[in-house]
């Protein structure tokens, strides 16, 4: 297999965070500086076109999914962390090879059925309800989870890095659903699904503690890939694009792809097409043009940023951080641990700061954001919450669900 050419960013821990206002190192300070950033008027230092400088858009990462009981990259337990084998599969290794796919389609198979029970946690209620007090207007989430969708789908969120409840054919770009996914990888491989029966019944993969997952021989990482030491992954198939399949297209040169599988429905390396891949967007894969687009527009549109359960590693996401505060706007972060280059998003914040010009606190989301809710209700801002009490579970919809975003 070739060798990755570029590097993971960040795989070490970032500098502690400097807590900004001083009081928001505690509890009932950090909750009394996001009221204010929250509650304050439009920043005098904000240019340029914005269609509602009052409201504040919200970029998340995998650290808000964590109390959902899924691993995420740079936390404390941390993939990168825990796991210093870790390599994700990069795009050109996923579309180029054979062997990488198996792979990927194995450690994802044996994942998928603790991401698609995982339900949405406290973080995400607490953003639907700042949506309903109208004090938040969109979320650009870079998780593929779709818990946001799930947890608030009248509050307009677009997946920067995509989604895992589908895939995407690489050829002819139809989407298939996950759920019919998975049966098919179940029905051609009997005795991976005889394992991963046992797996759950025996409570393998209910755990993400790292000491717990090395006692039952299984790593689990982020995005729903379990690793199993020295598993025969040369054995795993996977099915060819069903559309493909029936009906081979020209391809992209203009020659005609050939898409062949064996009895069973099994992609075989004698196709030149029907390769399916998740609809995230995979180490080393462009995002969209269009994705990109919707999401600068999401940050021009709000006059604030609120930054929540992400160090920024990833540029694409850093970028955004740094277009706010390019246009003027008040930003802040909440976020356990250290962020990417965050003293430059807080250059120039008046020493007098209570938090309406920026916030830094280091406190779990699930933790802190029901309190400011809580905070913020007392203090008036209640409206439509009556409407959302007690609907948690009637809210949530299957990850395979079609939900609305962005780009809808």
């Amino acid at each position: 297999m070739q060798k990755p050419l570029m590097r993971i960013p960040y795989t070490g821990p970032l500098p502690p965070p400097q807590i900004i206002p001083r009081n928001a190192n505690t509890s009932p300070g950090a909750v009394a500086a996001f009221s204010r950033f929250l509650t304050a008027p439009p920043a005098p230092e904000l240019h340029g076109s914005t269609t509602d400088p009052s409201s504040t858009v919200v970029l998340t990462g995998a650290g808000i999914s964590v109390a959902s009981g899924l691993a995420d990259y740079r936390g404390t337990n941390g993939t990168y962390r825990v796991n210093k084998t870790y390599k994700p599969v990069y795009y050109h290794e996923f579309v180029q090879n054979h062997e990488a796919r198996k792979r990927y389609w194995a450690r994802s198979y044996l994942g998928w059925s603790s991401l698609h029970k995982a339900l949405p946690n406290a973080t995400h209620w607490a953003i639907k309800r700042l949506g309903n007090m109208g004090l938040v207007r969109s979320v650009v989430t870079q998780n593929v989870d779709s818990f946001h969708s799930a947890a608030h789908p009248e509050l307009p969120t677009l997946e920067l890095h995509g989604y895992l409840r589908a895939l995407t054919c690489i050829t002819c770009h139809n989407d298939l659903p996950r759920e019919q996914f998975q049966e098919a990888l179940s029905r051609l491989n009997p005795a991976w699904a005889a394992f991963l029966a046992e797996a759950v019944a025996s409570g393998a993969l209910d755990t993400e503690d790292p000491e717990k997952r090395r006692a039952k021989g299984m790593k689990t990482n982020p995005d729903g890939d379990v690793d199993l030491p020295d598993a025969p992954y040369w054995t795993f198939r996977y099915p060819a694009c069903p559309t493909c399949l029936a009906r081979p297209p020209v391809g992209a040169d203009g020659t005609q792809t050939r898409v062949e599988a064996d009895h069973e429905g099994a992609w075989l390396p004698s196709s030149t097409a029907g390769i399916l891949k998740p609809g995230v967007v995979m180490f080393g894969e462009s995002i969209h043009p269009a994705v990109k687009d919707a999401a600068e527009q999401a940050i021009d549109g709000s006059g604030r940023l609120l930054v929540i359960g992400t160090s920024l590693a990833t540029y694409s996401a850093w970028r955004l951080v740094r277009r706010a505060k390019e246009r003027g706007m008040p930003i802040a972060i909440l976020n356990l641990g250290g962020v990417r280059g965050e003293e430059l998003f807080f250059e120039g914040v008046a020493p007098g700061n209570q938090g309406e010009y920026g916030v830094r606190a280091d406190w779990a989301a699930d933790r802190l954001l029901p309190e400011l809710v809580a905070q913020l209700k007392r203090s008036g801002f209640h409206r439509s919450l009556e409407t959302d009490e007690g609907t948690e579970g009637a809210s949530f919809r299957s990850n395979s669900a079609v939900f609305k975003d962005m780009l809808s």
